[in-house]
């Protein structure tokens, strides 16, 4: 009876932990940055040398999750006279707390690193200007504007 005492008390202990670990990464998913930070494979992808700039309408705004086990991000599809193109911005919990918002059939223009992301063009952006707003996403070097560790 005491070793099942002990072994029902070890499992609650465990099964407590593990969703205090899970609350955290819901609550505070900005903490590890959630795949999105300076460093890791995806922000890798950016590069300085592929910034250029784009000017077009918005078809849709989605939520995707770029590589597995990334937070989800915000994810434009923008029409330009050109092509159609996907714009990667930002992670999902940062773009929700910007006073730019994107939407369908808003003219923007956007600057980014160019990039190939499954097989197909895509940009990283940088910046979003719509209308007079402007949405600072990452610096020329692609530091994230969400990273605590911007270069000046």
């Amino acid at each position: 009876m005491k070793k099942l005492l002990m072994l029902l008390g070890a499992v609650a202990t465990l099964c407590f932990l593990g969703i205090g670990a899970a609350w955290a990464q819901q609550a505070m998913p900005h903490m590890g940055h959630g795949g999105w930070g300076q460093g890791m494979p995806y922000s890798r992808m950016f590069d300085p040398r592929t910034i250029e700039t784009i000017t077009g309408e918005v078809v849709s705004v989605d939520k995707i999750m770029p590589m597995h086990g990334m937070s989800y991000g915000v994810h434009a599809v923008v029409k330009t006279s050109k092509e159609t193109i996907s714009v990667h911005l930002g992670p999902d919990w940062y773009m929700e707390n910007q006073n730019v918002k994107l939407a369908p059939k808003d003219v923007v223009e956007i600057t980014g690193s160019r990039i190939t992301f499954d097989g197909k063009p895509a940009i990283i952006a940088t910046e979003v200007k719509k209308g007079d707003a402007v949405l600072k996403l990452r610096d020329a070097n692609g530091v994230p504007a969400w990273s605590g560790r911007r270069r000046r």
